[in-house]
């Protein structure tokens, strides 16, 4: 295996646009890449990738979930899995992908790792990296999840961008709010993205979220003149943080795990009528040309 190592040295916003995977080809052949993130940390960022993983997995996707915090992972501390320098050793050829995988059925997990020295000294830009593993497994799984690091850094913006899909999860908290404004607008301004889904979570209420929805909504529109998917709500229901967790992800047949099925649910039947609309484009133009060449 090649080493993932390498410096290149291009513009950052041109090496992003070279890596765009839908230049000439049908989409549907490759993975759904959706980034998780947040303007704030302690949003519930990791454990909403976790579970996304899981149900999307249990419904028959192959899935594969990918922890973008690659020197703090904190995947393996959420699925109760030992901590390993795997992905360090995979960038470095050390190791093959297949070998770094966590598997567990359809769902597939790439760890990052957790205060590795080595991942420390050596001098990485990041974003390349995943996205090197991106283009190199995304004809296998039908979903990658990044995991990605919360804030406005240059390595989050870019897998952020280059998805092709964003869940941007807040909360009530008013920083979180005001952070994952800035997160949405600084993709949207240096990086062109004009649409997100948004996902409210630990929310006290009804009216609470609709208040959360209606406000971020409309500063988007208005201001940045993009637009917000919402994916909906989920309520803490009066749990500690850590307990809040347990019931999220090892906890089946409660209301925090049905209604999270059910936003799951209402992003997969939406975003697979957008292929199939994508499909009958392709076809149509590919008609268009081959009676344009007889």
């Amino acid at each position: 295996m090649k080493s993932m190592l390498s410096n290149k040295k291009s513009n950052p916003t041109n090496w992003l646009v070279s890596q765009n995977k839908y230049s000439s080809k049908k989409t549907s052949q490759k993975a759904k890449t959706i980034s998780v993130t947040a303007g704030k940390g302690g949003v519930g960022k990791t454990s909403v990738a976790v579970k996304m993983a899981k149900v999307l997995s249990s419904q028959g996707y192959k899935v594969l979930l990918l922890d973008c915090d690659t020197n703090l992972s904190n995947t393996v501390v959420k699925l109760g899995l030992p901590i390993t320098n795997y992905f360090y050793e995979l960038i470095s050829a050390q190791r093959e992908f297949d070998d770094c995988l966590h598997k567990d059925g359809n769902l597939h997990l790439l760890a990052g790792c957790n205060g590795s020295i080595d991942m420390f000294n050596r001098s990485l830009e990041i974003d390349r990296v995943i996205i090197d593993i991106l283009i190199n497994h995304e004809k296998d799984y039908d979903y990658i999840i990044l995991d990605c690091p919360a804030g406005i850094t240059k390595e989050t913006l870019t897998l952020n961008a280059y998805s092709d899909y964003r869940f941007v999860v807040v909360t009530p908290d008013k920083s979180s709010v005001t952070d994952s404004y800035s997160l949405i607008k600084i993709l949207n301004k240096e990086f062109g993205v004009n649409e997100n889904h948004l996902l409210i979570n630990k929310m006290s209420s009804e009216p609470q979220y609709q208040r959360m929805i209606k406000t971020l909504s409309e500063t988007v529109e208005t201001f940045l003149k993009c637009r917000l998917h919402i994916l909906g709500g989920i309520v803490k229901e009066n749990l500690p943080d850590d307990r809040f967790d347990t019931v999220l992800l090892h906890e089946e047949n409660n209301s925090l795990h049905k209604n999270f099925v059910n936003i799951v649910n209402r992003f997969t039947e939406e975003i697979e009528g957008e292929t199939r609309v994508q499909d009958m484009q392709y076809s149509s133009r590919f008609e268009q040309h081959v009676s344009l060449t007889v």
